[in-house]
């Protein structure tokens, strides 16, 4: 993704809405609209910016495991699914 390629004015995304949101769903593209010569909102196709926050959740993830591993801060697998299957028996009695 080239951003610098995709980057117009707000006076030209007012006078082509249309056409621009056609061409950012078509070509699931991002956008950059200036203000006064200065980059101020990002224009981005839905689904690429579902994907995205899919993509940072992922991410969020493997940071805490990390972090959670480095603070040793860990279970052996054996004794995790263990305290699973006691949670869920105990859920089963209620």
């Amino acid at each position: 993704m080239k951003l610098s390629e995709d980057i117009k004015p707000i006076s030209y995304f007012k006078a082509h809405a249309s056409e621009v949101i056609r061409d950012i769903v078509e070509g699931h593209k991002t956008m950059v609209i200036t203000q006064n010569g200065e980059a101020k909102v990002i224009l981005q196709d839905i689904n690429e910016y579902e994907k995205m926050q899919e993509s940072l959740a992922l991410l969020k993830i493997l940071a805490m495991s990390r972090k959670n591993l480095e603070d040793g801060k860990i279970k052996p697998f054996k004794e995790a699914f263990r305290d699973v299957r006691k949670r869920a028996a105990g859920l089963r009695e209620k």
